[in-house]
């Protein structure tokens, strides 16, 4: 065997290794999804996962540190592709406070649509950082351009934050153990945005403007 194929076949090897690794690890993100999905999911553990995923628990640890970092990666999973997809399309929109309450309406309708989702949304958010840092970052960053404008008077754009994204995932909650009817996304987004400073007028007649079209999948699976 020469050299050269020597080091084709370490290579292809390697190659083979590192995509075992990856279909292994994505194993495991999906296995949390699955159960993060379900209304108990706020309790999954390291056991749960590996269970669910066909592995030990020594194979769980060579990809994650512990429940934390596979929260991390889960809450990536679930949220970025569809905190892409709102982003695009609001961004469109001239004014913040339009923005952010468009935002608030995908989310709920969202849930509506996939309870799976919600269910992983809710339960992912119990470490404090609401549908994650990601999202977390941009809902300030549009209630800062709202005060900056001039159109929310408030004076630090954390309090407006919290506002925005506690309601949201209370009301995210309430629509996944309840019924609370269909109005119940433009109430809630119509009560934020009066929460925010927004006159209850203004709020009304902003909620009610058409949403613009969203693509986005129908269901997340982080295996796919």
């Amino acid at each position: 065997m020469t050299e050269r194929t020597v080091k084709t076949d370490l290579e292809r090897r390697a190659e083979i290794g590192r995509q075992r690794r990856a279909r292994t690890r994505a194993r495991i993100v999906a296995s949390a999804f699955e159960i993060l999905g379900e209304e108990g999911g706020l309790y999954v553990r390291v056991d749960d996962v590996a269970a669910r995923s066909g592995i030990t628990r020594a194979t769980f640890y060579d990809h994650f540190t512990g429940m934390p970092e596979l929260r991390d990666a889960v809450t990536y999973e679930v949220t970025h592709a569809f905190l892409i997809s709102v982003s695009h399309t609001v961004g469109a929109l001239d004014d913040p406070r339009e923005r952010a309450a468009a935002a608030v309406r995908f989310y709920l309708e969202r849930v509506r649509r996939d309870r799976r989702w919600g269910w992983s949304m809710v339960n992912l958010s119990s470490n404090g950082i609401i549908f994650g840092a990601e999202t977390f970052r941009r809902a300030e960053a549009t209630i800062q351009e709202g005060i900056d404008a001039g159109l929310l008077p408030l004076e630090d754009s954390r309090l407006g934050r919290d506002i925005l994204m506690g309601a949201s995932f209370a009301a995210m909650a309430s629509m996944l153990r309840e019924d609370p009817g269909p109005d119940y996304p433009l109430d809630v987004t119509r009560r934020i945005l009066v929460g925010l400073g927004v006159s209850p007028a203004e709020a009304d007649e902003i909620v009610h403007r058409p949403l613009p079209t969203l693509h986005q999948p129908e269901s997340v699976d982080p295996e796919t």
